[in-house]
């Protein structure tokens, strides 16, 4: 088949969740035709305003925030606010797309994705959105009736959007995740400095780090690392967290406990992992799904509608990962965790269980569908 030039515009950020997928949906697109046109749109000072361009997109921000929960005055500052900055993004937003002239919109996920497909939508462009939770947010459950196609995650979408127009897609998620041979295993020793005799954790708290699972470390740590002994560690623990953990760390002598801020070689992080801890993000569980990982996953409590449990509930009652709550991980998750690492009948059987729940060809599905609307 025959791909022709589209004009595509892509809108939404916030977390790698959200940005990585979006990316992957653009590559796709580029590969199907090099000469099809993508304009992104995020929100100001969030994470896609740096990310997309470094993947060689190009990107306009709009001033959207989100509401806060918590009562506090600069919170109330700031829910007062939004509304004047979401007509503020929809002016913004509709400008973008007669200037742009998209064939077709696509919504992601995250503040960006409101204005956006609301004003594309009222302007009759053909939209997609792609919803990688399962369980849908409000924006995408308000757009369902006027958007031609909703590609999904999870079984069960029809209980948010209409049946006729849900695509079980996946997640889009980057071309270096895939199952790990053991030459790969090896380039990860190698990368990291690690000991292959020794069994090996990654602890991963989403693209913004995870006060929860530092908050879990550290308190292993401050034990004496009990049960890991002959365990090294890869934690990424977020560069907002980083300043706290540099001083906890300062005069250990832990060679076992590999930290950053950020890690980059993501792909060797998860081919030398034997369990991986984990938020229980869209996007950490696809990943996770394709590189057959058996993982503890600790949903956070502070996103819309718990549906990071709802995520991680989808694995754990197919017996392809393990839960831990937020509010226990502090004394449970490391020992949990060990527990696992020292049972390698059930890593097998949990990497078994979530073999075939990998969709390694969402970009591509949801680029046919995209060519279908257009």
């Amino acid at each position: 088949m025959k791909y022709k030039k589209i004009r595509a515009i892509i809108s939404g950020g916030g977390t790698g969740g959200h940005i990585f997928p979006a990316i992957s949906i653009a590559d796709k697109l580029k590969e199907l035709n090099p000469e099809t046109e993508i304009l992104f749109v995020g929100a100001e000072g969030k994470m896609e305003m740096d990310k997309v361009p470094a993947a060689g997109y190009r990107i306009e921000g709009l001033p959207i925030r989100g509401l806060q929960r918590k009562l506090s005055w600069k919170n109330i500052v700031n829910d007062i606010k939004v509304p004047f900055l979401m007509l503020k993004s929809e002016r913004m937003a509709a400008r973008l797309i007669d200037e742009f002239k998209p064939d077709i919109a696509i919504g992601v996920g995250g503040f960006a994705s409101a204005p956006l497909l609301r004003k594309a939508v009222a302007k009759k462009v053909p939209a997609l959105i792609q919803e990688q939770n399962g369980f849908a947010g409000l924006t995408n459950k308000m757009l369902a009736k006027k958007v031609q196609c909703i590609c999904v995650a999870y079984d069960g979408m029809e209980r948010f959007f209409p049946a006729e127009k849900i695509v079980f897609s996946g997640n889009p998620i980057r071309k270096e995740f895939h199952p790990y041979t053991d030459a790969d295993k090896a380039e990860a020793f190698s990368f990291y400095g690690l000991d292959p005799a020794k069994k090996h954790i990654l602890i991963v708290g989403g693209s913004l780090g995870s006060g929860t699972l530092n908050k879990a470390m550290r308190k292993w740590i401050s034990d004496g690392c009990p049960g890991g002994e002959d365990v090294e560690v890869i934690w990424q623990c977020g560069k907002y967290y980083k300043k706290g953990i540099d001083e906890f760390m300062a005069g250990k002598n832990l060679p076992a406990v590999h930290y950053s801020d950020f890690i980059a070689r993501m792909d060797l992080a998860y081919a030398a992992a034997d369990v991986v801890i984990s938020r229980s993000g869209a996007s950490s569980i696809s990943e996770i799904c394709a590189v057959q990982r058996a993982a503890v996953f600790v949903p956070s409590p502070n996103v819309a509608e718990d549906h990071q449990t709802h995520n991680a509930m989808a694995l754990v009652n197919k017996g392809a990962a393990m839960i831990v709550k937020d509010s226990e991980a502090e004394e449970k998750l490391l020992s949990t965790t060990l527990d696992l690492l020292a049972d390698p009948g059930k890593i097998a059987e949990i990497e078994k269980n979530v073999a075939p729940l990998a969709r390694l060809d969402a970009a591509a599905t949801i680029a046919e569908e995209i060519y279908k609307i257009v």
